[in-house]
């Protein structure tokens, strides 16, 4: 049995629209996924993410190219793929005219859930999304972020070795989201195959033990994520703490050509690249605008590769 949870081989998916251009939305991407691990797979929009995960769920057919799911071809043996995968897409329906506890029950139904074993289940997962006090009522009459709640909650219901999320988190609050999160990596340590995109780059920074860049259809960087850092050596992540943020930092940022900038009431991140012999000398620059608190300089994170990254590509 092969130790690959997806192996995708130059997989094309091209887009015809009737009178326009064709478009080439996935274009020559291989991959493989080993089981039992988190996989990221990231890229700007239109990157061709959503496309190769529908693909990957048999939600479209390629152009070209194969792609296997727990050695089944997505083209060849759909409904044996179907059985081994669990999925959470961006604009994944859940049943709006059912309540939060029979939407989880009738999904655990498809998939031969024995009814004592499925309500025990329900009540659990209902209790870790925060969803108990929602149970009787249906998910039409929820807000956006408590339906997410209820699509991610649903892959917990079920042990198909392998889950595919989109973008997971959006609507929950930072206190579930890490619950979540938690969820997840517990799922991988029991052996399932964990395949998620988002924006969130901390998010897969801080879950993926793997990780695909993608920009228009065409791999750009993989790696762990001590791997994909290395991509981007001399970046420096800075974090200054002014007594108040001082007129004139933004234009004296843009001097010295940081990557980005990110201020929040009296602190200032921003990604800064260069020789390490010269970030002291940067931040008494900066210290010379007003009066510093603190001072923090990492390494490069997730996103000044990806930033980095998609300027190259």
């Amino acid at each position: 049995m092969s130790g690959f949870a997806i192996e995708v081989e130059n997989l094309v998916k091209v887009y015809a629209p009737r009178g326009r251009e064709p478009v080439r939305a996935v274009d020559g991407l291989s991959f493989e996924v080993k089981r039992g691990t988190i996989f990221g797979l990231l890229g700007p929009n239109g990157a061709g993410k959503t496309t190769t995960l529908k693909v990957l769920n048999t939600l479209l057919t390629p152009t070209g190219g194969s792609a296997r799911v727990m050695g089944h071809d997505v083209v060849a043996a759909p409904v044996a793929v179907r059985r081994s995968i669990s999925v959470v897409l961006q604009e994944t329906a859940t049943e709006l005219f059912l309540s939060v506890r029979d939407n989880l029950l009738t999904f655990a139904r498809f998939y031969g859930i024995p009814s004592e074993l499925a309500r025990r289940r329900a009540a659990e997962v209902m209790e870790k999304f925060q969803l108990t006090a929602e149970s009787p009522n249906k998910v039409q009459d929820l807000s956006g972020g408590f339906r997410r709640r209820v699509q991610v909650a649903k892959i917990f219901m079920v042990e198909t070795p392998v889950v595919f999320l989109d973008e997971f988190s959006t609507g929950m609050d930072p206190i579930l989201k890490r619950a979540v999160m938690d969820l997840l990596r517990e799922e991988a340590l029991r052996g399932r195959t964990i395949v998620l995109t988002t924006q969130i780059l901390s998010e897969a920074e801080e879950l993926c033990d793997d990780i695909l860049i993608i920009n228009r259809g065409r791999q750009v960087a993989r790696g762990d994520l001590h791997a994909l850092k290395l991509l981007s050596q001399g970046v420096h992540e800075i974090t200054i703490t002014f007594e108040a943020i001082p007129s004139g930092l933004e234009t004296e940022l843009a001097r010295l050509g940081a990557l980005r900038v990110h201020i929040q009431q009296n602190t200032v991140e921003f990604a800064w690249k260069g020789e390490e012999s010269l970030v002291l000398a940067r931040v008494t620059e900066l210290a010379k605008l007003g009066r510093v608190l603190r001072v923090e300089v990492g390494g490069a994170s997730l996103e000044d590769v990806f930033i980095e990254l998609m300027q190259k590509s």
